[in-house]
């Protein structure tokens, strides 16, 4: 339960920055200064429009491995390039999680 009350001063610059930090995280002020103050890591949530090319990139990258699949008989070396490709992509989207 908390109980205790802690007040001090900061700039407008900094009083904003904290609000963007906590709104980002989805926290609020409060939460988002005892995360910090504990050392808890505190996360980014990810924006709509991030969700979005996350969702078109696992697209992509299925896509491309299911066309890499059709020409594997046909012609190898265009299937490794697909294949390439699809690894790529994976990799960015392996970053969303880090």
């Amino acid at each position: 339960m908390k109980t205790q009350f802690v007040k001090f001063r900061i700039t407008l610059y900094e009083k904003k920055l904290l609000k963007v930090k906590a709104k980002k995280a989805g926290l609020t002020l409060s939460e988002y200064c005892r995360r910090v103050t504990q050392d808890i890591e505190i996360v980014e949530r990810l924006t709509e429009e991030q969700i979005t090319l996350y969702k078109m990139l696992v697209q992509f990258h299925n896509n491309f491995k299911s066309i890499g699949n059709l020409f594997r008989k046909k012609d190898p070396s265009l299937t490794t390039k697909v294949n390439e490709l699809a690894d790529e992509i994976k990799k960015h989207l392996n970053n969303f999680n880090t």
